[in-house]
């Protein structure tokens, strides 16, 4: 059976000339193909997923197979992201609660190759790092270290996923201080670049051109 792969948005896939180029010559029901992909990713909306439809050439029937989303994907979605920090060392995005690293793993383990649950979990919070994403007010590695110590071994053994709305105000509130800070450190950052190119451009206009002598004023001082 051909192998058709394709990236959609959950629910919201399209026709459109990707979509025509690889299904046009297989002759099967563009129509049906989207609307049964539409059904099949329903649950990721806003989401973008990997799926794969495997065709019969003879009979124009086709299976769907719907992959795991990124786990970014999965990630920016917990925290309502259109994208991810461009300079992870320097800018937060976003600050998860362990819940929401839990409700991540477990959407995405099927797809891991470990068994361990624990080990997910893991990879996840490796992903915020990536990302520039704090986890319960700290960074991954201190997270890491707590869990190592024992600590949200409750919630991640019983997979819990509901987050209790004090705490998720809590959370909101400690990111919106660091969110203030980052934004005053890239305001003076920014003005502190212009005074350098406007010291530096005000430099070269009084800077006599290269080959040409001093005004008379300059010399007889």
């Amino acid at each position: 059976m051909p192998l058709i792969k394709l990236l959609v948005e959950g629910g919201k896939m399209s026709p459109g000339p990707a979509v025509a180029q690889q299904l046009g010559p297989m002759g099967i029901n563009m129509g049906k193909v989207i609307s049964d992909v539409n059904e099949a990713t329903s649950e990721f909306k806003g989401i973008t997923v990997p799926v794969h439809l495997n065709v019969d050439a003879k009979t124009k029937e086709f299976t769907i197979k719907v992959l795991s989303p990124p786990t970014s994907e999965l990630i920016k979605k917990e925290l309502g992201l259109e994208k991810a920090s461009g300079e992870r060392l320097k800018l937060r995005v976003g600050n998860m609660a362990i819940e929401q690293v839990i409700a991540v793993s477990k959407t995405k383990h099927a797809s891991m190759l470990s068994n361990d649950f624990l080990a997910t979990v893991k990879s996840i919070i490796g992903t915020c790092q990536a990302l520039g994403v704090l986890i319960e007010n700290k960074e991954s590695k201190e997270i890491l270290e707590e869990i190592a110590e024992g600590k949200y071994k409750t919630e991640i053994e019983s997979q819990k996923t509901d987050i209790d709305p004090e705490k998720r105000k809590e959370l909101d509130a400690y990111f919106t201080e660091v969110a203030d800070k980052q934004a005053a450190i890239q305001k003076a950052e920014a003005e502190e670049k212009a005074a350098e190119e406007e010291a530096k451009a005000a430099e070269a206009t009084a800077a006599p051109a290269e080959g040409e002598e001093a005004p008379e004023e300059e010399k007889k001082e």
